[in-house]
């Protein structure tokens, strides 16, 4: 059996970071794209040769890096992952709403949180098919409630997801794709906002989530193990949602 393929958005720290670890302890190939360069102190192997540079921010230079990335594949891309997200804040780091929120900022979020996943799913859809492939599509809880640290546009752009899930899931499916979203809540990574401990505290299992939790459910919706899931979003927040 070859080579199991996977390309992912937001590779660069917290969720895509574990999720790329995973993916590579599992004998995956990953190809990672961020707006950064490739970070010398990621430990997995060719990652600096498996790197594409994108700013998912701007809408063409998406499109071109469609071409670079097909250039990579081998015909057959296994999943898809679009974690990239991106959350302003104000000028004294609280959360931007829907009356203080600039329209260029709304643009940019959206940019990133929402239209690149379907840019992406649509341009490498060949390769998708080829491979009866699976994509998800990373959401947030912050998409189903106003939440005290994630902005309007985020958040509204997370809901928009989920529902671009079921779309795609709905129109992937003939061609032999499925589609997904996990919707993480508060998970323990270097961005996180001060007074997160207060929602800990009311959180059903008292505790945050782990980078490598969410990269187990993700690797699970990219598997054999979950053949016959598709348009589902799910929440691993604790029960947080409940």
């Amino acid at each position: 059996m070859s080579q199991r393929t996977m390309v992912l958005t937001g590779a660069s720290r917290g969720i895509g970071h574990a999720t790329v670890q995973r993916f590579s302890n599992e004998g995956w190939r990953v190809l990672t794209c961020s707006r950064h360069a490739f970070p010398n102190e990621c430990p997995w192997g060719s990652g600096a040769e498996n790197h594409v540079q994108i700013d998912l921010a701007d809408p063409k230079a998406t499109m071109a890096a469609i071409d670079d990335i097909r250039s990579r594949l081998d015909g057959r891309l296994d999943a898809l992952v679009n974690n990239a997200g991106i959350s302003p804040k104000a000028a004294d780091g609280g959360r931007l709403n829907t009356l203080e929120t600039d329209l260029r900022t709304w643009g940019q979020v959206f940019h990133v949180n929402f239209f690149a996943s379907v840019v992406l799913a649509r341009g490498l859809r060949e390769e998708l098919t080829t491979a009866k492939g699976s994509v998800v599509n990373v959401t947030s809880i912050a998409g189903s409630r106003v939440h005290p640290f994630a902005g309007a546009a985020y958040s509204t752009s997370k809901a928009a997801l989920a529902a671009l899930t079921r779309e795609m899931a709905h129109d992937f499916g003939p061609l032999g794709v499925r589609v997904n979203a996990i919707a993480p809540g508060e998970v323990e990574t270097a961005i996180l906002s001060p007074g997160t401990d207060k929602i800990v505290e009311q959180l059903p299992m008292r505790r945050l989530g782990q980078p490598s939790e969410v990269a187990a459910a993700i690797y699970f919706l990219c598997s054999d193990e979950s053949s016959y899931i598709s348009g589902t979003e799910i929440e691993i927040n604790g029960a947080q949602h409940v």
